[in-house]
C-alpha cells in the first residue's frame, strides 16, 4: 500500500476514535469571541451523570449580544462531529433537543433564542425587534457559529460535520438554518416543523372563534372529553380497516372515506365546529392554513390538551399560543380580541410578521449545491401542528426541484402524536439516519420505526418509507414485525 494512502487512512481511523482536548479550562473560560461573554465553565466526570449525560464533558455557559443564553457540551471524547439542538414552543429557556447525544461522543449546544419566558409567552416580544428577529432565526445561526468557535479552541479543529437536529419549534428552526443558513449544517433534521408561524396562528384563532365564540366564557368548550372519545371511537369504526389493516393505526388519513354525520350522539353545532377543525381557516375562497386529518381527537396528546380544552390557565395550547402570536408578534396590542377579528386583512396584518418568523420558501438549492441533506417528518395524528402543512410544503420542494429527493425527503408516520407517542410505531434514531446518509451516502429509502414492549406486549416494529409511499400490511405475517409490511407506491 503506498505511504500516502496508508498516512489518509490512519488520520481518518484517528479522527474516528474521538479526539482529546486540547485547552484547559481556564483557557475555555477566557476566551476571547466577539460580542459573547462566558459565564461558567465546568467539568462533569462520568461518575456525575450530570442531566442525564453519562460521559465526562465540559458544560459552558454564556450569552450572545448580551441576551441569547447559550449551553454548548463538549465532551471529553469527541467524535469530531457536532450537532444542534432545536427548542419547542416559544422558548424562553435553554432547550437543546440533541443534548442527550453528548453521551455518544458529540458536541452539542442549545439556545433560549434571545429570551426568559414560559413556553406560550410572547410578551417579551411586545415592541421589541430585535427580541422577535432573535427568535425568528439570528439567535440559532449566532449560537452555531459560536458553538463551533469554542469546539476549535477545546480540540484544536473544528467539527467533521455538523448536523441540527429539532422538532415543533425546533422542526421550524431547522427549515430556516436550511433556508436562511444554509453554509451552518451539513445534515439536518425536521420534525413536525413549525414553520409557518402567521398560518399557525391563523389556524389556532379560526379554532378559538368555533369553539369559545365568548371571550367571557372560557372555561366552558363545545367539546368535552367524552364527546372527543365518542367521535374518536365513530372515526375508527369507519375507517380503521380502510388500510388493509385493523388495528387502530390510520396508514393515511387523507385517504379514506369519512362520514360525520354517521357518528352518533353528536349536535348539529358540534358538527359544525368539528368540521371547522378539519377544515382549516378559509377566507374568500382561499386556505390560509390546512386543517386538521382525523386522528387525535381523543387521548392525553390529542385534542383536548391541543385544541379544545379548557385547559386550566391555558384555555387550549393553541388557544394560548396563537393569541399570544398575534398580540405580540402580529400587532403589538396586548388587549388585541381573538373573538373580533375577521380576516379580512390578513395578508396585510401578517406579512412583516412572515418575514422575520416564517421559513416557507421551497428553494433549497443553496443548502443542497454544498452536500447538505435535509429529512423532514410529521406524525399524521399530531393534534398540534397540522401534517398536512409539512406535506404541502414537501411538494413545494419538490414542484420547484424535480430532483429533490436527492437532498431531501419527508416521512409521515401514521398514528404518531407531536413528536412521538400516540397509538403509532414511531420511535425512530432520526440523526442516525441522516449521517448515514451525510457521511455515508446511503439515502434513506426503508426507516424502521420501533414501539417499545411492555409488561403486556413485545416491541412492535414497522417500516416507513419516503413520502407519498406507505407501508401496506402484506396479509399473512405477524402485524407487530416490519418485515410483515410492503412498500405501496403512490
Amino acid at each position: 500500500m503506498p505511504l500516502i494512502v496508508l498516512l489518509l487512512l490512519t488520520c481518518c481511523s484517528l479522527q474516528l476514535q474521538g479526539s482529546p482536548p486540547v485547552w484547559t479550562l481556564d483557557q475555555l473560560g477566557q476566551i476571547q469571541l466577539p460580542d459573547v461573554r462566558i459565564e461558567s465553565v465546568t467539568h462533569h466526570s462520568a461518575e456525575e451523570t450530570y442531566r442525564n449525560i453519562r460521559v465526562g464533558h465540559v458544560v459552558v455557559l454564556g450569552k450572545i449580544g448580551g441576551s441569547i443564553g447559550f449551553e454548548c457540551l463538549l465532551p471529553d471524547e469527541w467524535n469530531q462531529r457536532f450537532v444542534m439542538g432545536g427548542g419547542g414552543g416559544l422558548v424562553g429557556s435553554i432547550q437543546n433537543a440533541a443534548r442527550g447525544y453528548a453521551n455518544e461522543g458529540y458536541a452539542t449546544v442549545g439556545t433560549d433564542t434571545g429570551h426568559q419566558a414560559g413556553g406560550t409567552d410572547g410578551s417579551w416580544a411586545l415592541n421589541n425587534v430585535e427580541a422577535l428577529v432573535n427568535f425568528g432565526h439570528v439567535a440559532v445561526h449566532r449560537t452555531a457559529e459560536v458553538a463551533k468557535a469554542l469546539i476549535r479552541s477545546y480540540y484544536g479543529n473544528g467539527p467533521v460535520k455538523s448536523y441540527f437536529y429539532g422538532c415543533s419549534r425546533g422542526g421550524g428552526q431547522a427549515l430556516m438554518e436550511a433556508q436562511r443558513y444554509p453554509e451552518d449544517f451539513d445534515g439536518i433534521v425536521s420534525g413536525a416543523p413549525a414553520f409557518d408561524w402567521t398560518g399557525i396562528a391563523a389556524m389556532g384563532v379560526h379554532m378559538a372563534q368555533a369553539l369559545y365564540p365568548d371571550p367571557n366564557h372560557l372555561n366552558q368548550t363545545l367539546l368535552g372529553r367524552e364527546d372527543l372519545e365518542r367521535l374518536y371511537e365513530g372515526i375508527m369504526e369507519q375507517v380503521d380497516a380502510q388500510d388493509g389493516l385493523k388495528d387502530g393505526i390510520v396508514e393515511d388519513p387523507s385517504n379514506v372515506v369519512f362520514d360525520l354525520t354517521k357518528v352518533s350522539g353528536l349536535s348539529a353545532e358540534q358538527q359544525a365546529v368539528i368540521q371547522a377543525i378539519y377544515e382549516g381557516p378559509v377566507r374568500g375562497g382561499r386556505s390560509l392554513y390546512p386543517g386538521f386529518p382525523l386522528g387525535a381527537e381523543a387521548g392525553d396528546g390529542g385534542w383536548y390538551q391541543w385544541i379544545t380544552g379548557p385547559v386550566p390557565d391555558l384555555v387550549s395550547l393553541s388557544f394560548a399560543f396563537s393569541t399570544n402570536i398575534m398580540k405580540f408578534f402580529l400587532f403589538n396590542d396586548p388587549e388585541w380580541d381573538y373573538a373580533t377579528y375577521d380576516f379580512s386583512d390578513w395578508d396585510k396584518d401578517s406579512e412583516l410578521a412572515a418575514s422575520v418568523l416564517s421559513a416557507v420558501d421551497p428553494n433549497l438549492q443553496p443548502f443542497a449545491s454544498r452536500g447538505g441533506k435535509l429529512i423532514l417528518w410529521h406524525g399524521w395524528s399530531d393534534a398540534a401542528l397540522p401534517a398536512q402543512a409539512t406535506i404541502d410544503y414537501y411538494q413545494e420542494v419538490l414542484n420547484l426541484d424535480p430532483k429533490a429527493m436527492d437532498h431531501t425527503r419527508l416521512f409521515m408516520i401514521p398514528g404518531c402524536y407531536h413528536c412521538g407517542g400516540g397509538p403509532g410505531i414511531s420511535q425512530v434514531d432520526w440523526l442516525a439516519v441522516l449521517v448515514d446518509w451525510v457521511e455515508g451516502g446511503t439515502a434513506p429509502d426503508r426507516v424502521i420505526a420501533r414501539k417499545g414492549a411492555t409488561q403486556r406486549s413485545p416491541e412492535k416494529t414497522r417500516p416507513l418509507f419516503p413520502y407519498p409511499d406507505k407501508a401496506q400490511y402484506d396479509g399473512k405475517g405477524d402485524v407487530d414485525d416490519a418485515s410483515s409490511f410492503v412498500r405501496r407506491n403512490e
